[in-house]
């Protein structure tokens, strides 16, 4: 008896990705390199979604106070609230959410940008006249995406800290200085860098997996939708299972 279809088309799909992250490595750091194109991916990747990120940061860091609160004060641990936040926000939420709000603008667009590059044949064409597809498409959005979500976690995590701030003030009244203080003495590195390298695993995942479905999109732009929305589910699982792999790993060194 063999294998179920659905199973067999999600190994299927497995072993292919797989081979495309083999050929990314495989390419991606030998000559010739797109610089221009990289850095050009960069400012799309990077600066065009920070909008977006330093909104829903912000306005995560300010409900996640007004929704903590309450319980603090019926155990007597109000004074707890800043440092409980922050520790929150580095460790976790702020990696997550990013992650998340990264892999829904940047992994659809990365997979209907290339899709129907794809099924309108402008990938061919790049081949015929001697540009490498591969390394000037899929290489750069990558490696740009790898590069630009840290970044993003780190302004994330600052402008939802922020935004707690001025949670903890709709109520009462907190110092700036007092507040950050807090904040800052009950992080440690152990909390930061845990967070900072698994956001690279991150970007890395929401950049391969766009590259992947947009450049083996088929059947037309039925096909250019398919690869968008399969990208940011598949995108959004694999941050899941990163995530928890990375709390299982930081548990056992002894980081949690």
């Amino acid at each position: 008896m063999g294998l179920p279809k659905a199973w067999k088309k999600f190994l299927t799909e497995t072993g292919d990705m797989s081979r495309f992250t083999g050929r990314f490595f495989s390419q991606g750091f030998k000559p010739r390199y797109e610089f221009s194109e990289m850095l050009h991916q960069c400012f799309v990747i990077g600066y065009k979604s920070l909008p977006l990120v330093g909104l829903t940061a912000f306005i995560m860091g300010l409900v996640l106070t007004m929704q903590i609160r309450p319980s603090l004060i019926d155990y007597g641990a109000e004074r707890e609230l800043p440092a409980m936040v922050g520790i929150a926000i580095v460790r976790e939420i702020g990696p997550v959410i990013t992650a998340l709000i990264f892999a829904g603008k940047i992994g659809s667009s990365i997979g209907a940008e290339l899709g129907s590059m794809k099924v309108t044949e402008q990938i061919d064409a790049m081949e015929v006249s001697g540009t490498n597809p591969f390394k000037y498409l899929v290489v750069t959005r990558v490696i740009a995406a790898t590069m630009m979500l840290p970044v993003l976690v780190i302004l994330g995590d600052a402008i939802g800290i922020f935004g707690s701030y001025l949670g903890v003030n709709i109520r009462g009244t907190t110092s700036f200085n007092l507040f950050f203080k807090q904040v800052f003495d009950a992080l440690s590195f152990d909390d930061f860098i845990p967070a900072f390298i698994k956001s690279y695993f991150f970007g890395f995942a929401v950049g391969i997996v766009g590259c992947y479905k947009g450049f083996n999109s088929s059947k037309g732009t039925e096909g250019v939708g398919r690869s968008a929305n399969s990208a940011v589910v598949v995108s959004s699982v694999m941050i899941f299972i990163l995530d928890l792999l990375a709390v299982q790993i930081t548990d056992m060194l002894g980081l949690n």
